[in-house]
């Protein structure tokens, strides 16, 4: 198992909410069999996760509609009998088609209030008009929610800190602060971490072959709990 039991990892993760995962198959990057989405579900109970939202891309690549991926969820909580509450939203790339989606209010929205939008830019660079379609979200009554800020290249601490004085809530991805995107990312999500400027965390698992991020992910739960990070 490496450094850490089964009892210790569900110990310190027993509660955890995964607020950002492509663990529902066949749909887009993320894991491609309902044989591995519910393999993926057992190992989360055994680490002690109790809920888990699903956010498959949405995106001018990914074309997923709101009727396709409720269809694929059903079929996936059919096949599940476990004890981890499934919830279903999506992740959205800030493109032509979302701007659409918006417009249209056919949208699958993230936490249970229905109120929060999670949403994703390309690694190197954002879109030009990025601000303007964040408060396009703030105007359609939702809270943008940025995936993963730490794994965007050219974002610096002052675009932090501008994007937080806009009330944009961030998203950790765990595998960060394991080094499973890179030491500047992994830097990156220290010092967000540090100043308090995550909201909620997730996993972004795309296949089995994440799973073993768990045991180093479990190192820094504790300080994630101390950070008061919202689970």
């Amino acid at each position: 198992m490496g450094l850490f039991s089964k009892s210790s990892i569900k110990s310190q993760l027993s509660g955890f909410t995964d607020y950002h995962s492509h663990i529902l198959f066949g749909v887009d990057d993320g894991v491609k069999t309902q044989e591995m989405s519910l393999q993926v579900l057992k190992r989360y109970e055994e680490i002690g996760i109790s809920e888990v939202w699903c956010t498959p891309h949405i995106m001018e690549d990914i074309p997923n509609t709101t009727e396709g991926l409720k269809s694929r969820f059903e079929e996936l909580k059919a096949a599940y009998t476990g004890p981890i509450k499934l919830h279903l939203a999506a992740e959205y790339m800030m493109d032509q088609l979302f701007e659409e989606r918006l417009h249209n209010n056919d949208l699958l929205p993230l936490g249970e209030d229905g109120n929060r939008l999670l949403v994703e830019t390309s690694y190197f660079n954002p879109p030009m008009d990025m601000l303007d379609i964040l408060q396009q979200i703030k105007s359609h009554g939702y809270f943008p929610v940025l995936a993963h800020p730490e794994r965007y290249v050219y974002m610096n601490k002052s675009d932090y800190r501008t994007l937080k004085e806009k009330e944009i809530l961030f998203q950790l991805n765990l595998s960060s602060l394991a080094g499973g995107y890179g030491p500047e990312a992994q830097k990156k999500a220290k010092w967000l971490l540090k100043k308090g400027f995550y909201n909620l965390a997730g996993s972004d698992l795309h296949s089995l072959r994440n799973i073993h991020f768990w045991e180093a992910k479990v190192r820094h739960a504790e300080m994630i709990r101390e950070l008061k990070i919202k689970n």
